[in-house]
């Protein structure tokens, strides 16, 4: 069966003006793309007044477990690629510490059961036979970690590095699509530079991307700047620096200079690249505001320290040092029923405790099982990320057992509607670039990101006069508007009712 979109305007990805033309679909492929001819044998969609793009990628997702499932989420908003196993989590390499992988990712990946794969190849092998979505996994730092030393924290043996180097340069190998790396959050936090360096240099030698979570967003982004520029001089390593923001109102005027280092580090031959999601707030696990020594050994480790009134003392004299937010800025998205959606001020008032002692406290009754949302940059420094030439624009989504953040239903009908259409922050096709060809680019992923003949049939047709995302912080589960049809691979996975 062959597809013709007739009468649309195609804007192809590569971020050059659209055009009125036709896109010819054959079977997993785009056949033709311009003025054409429709073919007898072939369905014909009338695409008149609709753009006819690339679909979108999201090369910044944590939906590991749940590009297994034929979910909707992403495909309603034009989403046909996710690149998953970022910032340290990924569902491989899974070893003897299967209950230590599932502790340190189920928070992020909304986990539940046996889950885990021995190999990359292993978790692949499952991922490919999605319809609904192309997935290509990051192999993660945490996760490898764990695989050979579990929870334990700070410099592994030589010997348990060499292993880990072996299982990266598998997984490399087998099609894992890069690197990735959580530094804030525990093991993988713990890791030295020379750590680091030697995985780096693996990914390196594979000709693949590194993604990382640095050590910090907040007043120690300069530093964490400079070590991940570090490693990408010293290996060769393609650097791609997760989530770029400031979070905390005292430091969002380090951004220019967060950015002055990165392009100078452009400029000097660093291939180096940044993402981001339109939103101000962002959203994680609620123990990574406690200092990192307070996890060590895991979840019964750190209850263990909750129950130690000086042990306690010394967690929360840690917490609201180093704290980057208000109380107010920070909302329950997981939890007990009654704390989703209130913020840790309003959780204080009704226990009658200090807010810090309610983040504990919750901790300890959950077993470390509470999300976060939290407001964490200004509006200004988000709009120039967005615009930046090295940007692209991902969600970072992740499923949670309560309220989500909205990214995860409305992200790039957002940037569309808001930033680009009614913001005018760049032009249509610039747009399209930064969520088509340029992650996949950057990623390599062949044969995607753009209309061109002999790629992949990966398609969206949205109304670029409608789309949109009515999700809210309030109410994040609401469908985006505009997104008229999605194809993966040839096949239409979606179609606006």
């Amino acid at each position: 069966m062959r597809t013709l979109l007739a009468g649309g305007t195609v804007i192809d990805g590569t971020g050059v003006e659209g055009f009125a033309g036709d896109v010819l679909i054959d079977r997993d492929r785009i056949a033709r793309v311009g003025r054409l001819e429709a073919p007898a044998d072939a369905l014909r969609i009338d695409c008149t007044g609709l753009t006819v793009a690339p679909g979108f990628i999201d090369a910044h997702s944590h939906s590991d477990l749940q590009v297994l499932e034929p979910r909707h989420e992403k495909v309603r908003q034009g989403v046909t690629t996710e690149i998953t196993g970022n910032c340290g989590f990924s569902a491989f390499p899974a070893s003897d510490h299967r209950g230590e992988l599932h502790e340190f990712a189920n928070g992020i990946f909304c986990g539940a059961g046996d889950w885990g794969w021995t190999t990359a190849r292993d978790y692949l092998a499952v991922a490919r036979r999605s319809e609904h979505v192309n997935a290509y996994p990051l192999a993660g730092h945490g996760s490898l970690r764990i695989a050979v030393a579990g929870l334990l924290q700070g410099p592994l043996a030589a010997r348990d590095l060499e292993r880990m180097e072996g299982m990266l340069g598998d997984c490399l190998a087998q099609g894992a699509a890069g690197f990735s790396t959580g530094l804030m959050y525990a093991p993988g936090s713990s890791a030295p530079f020379a750590e680091l360096e030697r995985l780096c240099a693996v990914t390196a030698k594979h000709g693949k991307v590194y993604a990382t979570h640095m050590r910090s967003y907040f007043s120690g982004i300069l530093d964490a700047v400079d070590e991940q520029l570090a490693l990408a001089r010293r290996t060769g390593c393609r650097l791609q620096i997760s989530h770029l923001l400031l979070a905390g109102r005292r430091n969002w005027d380090l951004q220019p200079r967060v950015l002055e280092k990165i392009e100078r580090a452009r400029l000097e031959g660093i291939d180096v690249a940044f993402d981001c999601y339109p939103y101000v707030a962002g959203s994680t696990v609620l123990t990574q505001i406690l200092p990192q020594w307070a996890l060590e050994g895991g979840v019964e480790a750190l209850l263990a320290r909750l129950a130690d009134p000086a042990a306690r003392r010394g967690i929360a004299r840690e917490t609201v040092e180093n704290l980057a937010w208000s109380w107010e800025d920070i909302f329950i998205s997981a939890g007990p029923a009654d704390a989703v959606g209130k913020t840790i001020s309003q959780i204080a008032g009704a226990r009658a405790c200090q807010p810090v002692d309610a983040v504990l406290d919750l901790i300890a009754e959950q077993r470390g099982e509470v999300n976060m949302l939290s407001f964490n940059q200004s509006e200004q420094n988000l709009r120039q990320t967005l615009a930046h030439p090295l940007s692209i624009i991902i969600s970072d989504g992740f499923y949670v057992r309560g309220r989500p953040h909205p990214r995860l239903f409305g992200t790039f009908p957002r940037f569309l509607g808001d930033y680009v259409r009614e913001s005018g922050l760049l032009p249509l096709p610039e747009a399209i670039r930064k969520i088509t060809d340029a992650p996949a680019c950057r990623f390599g992923l062949r044969g995607r990101g753009r209309l061109v003949e002999g790629g992949f049939a990966d398609i969206t047709v949205f109304d670029a006069d409608r789309i949109g995302s009515p999700a809210t912080y309030e109410v994040p589960e609401l469908p985006p508007r505009g997104v008229h049809l999605v194809f993966v691979n040839g096949r239409l996975v979606y179609e606006q009712a």
